[in-house]
């Protein structure tokens, strides 16, 4: 070998070691600044509790700063957006809410694709559910049948948004009983509750977790869960009624596509580490929701599921105008 080539190859070997040396060192030091964590809905419901009590957790396995930002509207895309938009260094994270997360590109043309995200791991799931007033005339879902079939488009129902869990689960209650109500979309669960509490919305859609901790301000009268809720296990589920719908809220952790894998890698060990400490799956227990940790590569196998499950139900039944 020439002293010339020597010294090309030289060059260009360290040439590398100083391109990859940056990227080392941010892996090493992250995080370097507070994370944000962006939840597309208001304060006080499911998914911003999850993702509050998440952050605390992860901020002691990350040891740094995990800040809750709260952009809500249009059923979580506007919060979905600006993760996908941020710069791919493990500081822009967001909380994913199933089925919004998939059907929102689905509708409408939307300001994030699927694959815009690096998807870490999902959280929890939380079935969705029917609940009324504690002084409705509306007792069971029998009544609900009844009264939407007396008064067709007049029995309002309230979800927190077009294309969630709770909506969804009205258009498929709506084929399967033949029923239509007049759909109303509030800005998260806290403010849904506060208007059922009200009596704004006849029939409001919140999740099991959502609707249990509201104790005598409301009243469930079916879920949407493949089995009954141990949170509440007197509340029957739509398919004991032979009402065939499953529905329900999955929450998960996406960074912007392109995230380092050194910090990706470092930030799937400190998610897989929050769901050991029992003091966090004690949490998630007393917010009456269920733990369904899934590390990316086996959650994106779902998402794929759902997609398709979602883009069929899209052709026979298109929910944006229900």
């Amino acid at each position: 070998m020439t002293t010339h080539a020597f010294t090309r190859r030289t060059l260009l070997a360290a040439a590398g070691l100083s391109l990859a040396a940056p990227a080392v060192l941010r892996a090493q030091t992250y995080p370097s600044r507070p994370i944000e964590l962006y939840v597309g809905f208001a304060p006080g419901g499911g998914t911003d509790i999850t993702a509050r009590t998440f952050a605390k957790f992860l901020e002691t396995e990350l040891g740094g700063s995990v800040l809750v930002v709260n952009k809500p509207g249009a059923s979580g895309e506007i919060a979905l957006a600006q993760v996908a938009r941020a710069e791919p260094d493990g500081h822009t994270l967001g909380i994913t809410n199933m089925p919004g997360f998939v059907t929102i590109p689905i509708e409408r043309k939307a300001q994030y694709r699927l694959d815009d995200f690096h998807l870490v791991a999902n959280l929890v799931a939380d079935s969705s559910a029917f609940s009324v007033a504690p002084d409705s005339p509306i007792r069971t879902v029998e009544d609900l049948v009844k009264a939407a079939k007396a008064r067709p488009g007049q029995i309002t129902f309230g979800s927190t948004g077009v294309g969630t869990d709770d909506h969804l689960a009205l258009v498929l209650f709506e084929d399967a009983t033949g029923t239509k109500l007049n759909h109303i979309a509030f800005r998260g669960a806290g403010p849904l509750a506060t208007a059922l509490v009200g009596k704004h919305v006849d029939v409001a859609g919140l999740n099991v977790g959502e609707a249990v901790p509201q104790g005598a301000n409301l009243r469930i009268v079916a879920q949407a869960g493949a089995t009954r809720s141990r949170f509440a296990p007197g509340v029957p589920t739509f398919r004991e009624l032979e009402i065939g719908i499953e529905m329900g809220s999955e929450r998960g952790l996406v960074a912007p596509r392109g995230l380092d894998p050194r910090i990706a890698e470092r930030l799937a060990r400190a998610v897989a580490k929050v769901f050991e400490t029992p003091d966090f799956l004690a949490r998630i227990e007393q917010q009456y929701t269920e733990a369904a940790y899934r590390p990316g590569p086996a959650w994106r196998d779902g998402i794929a599921a759902a997609d398709a499950r979602f883009r069929t139900l899209w052709q026979s039944h298109p929910w944006s105008s229900s």
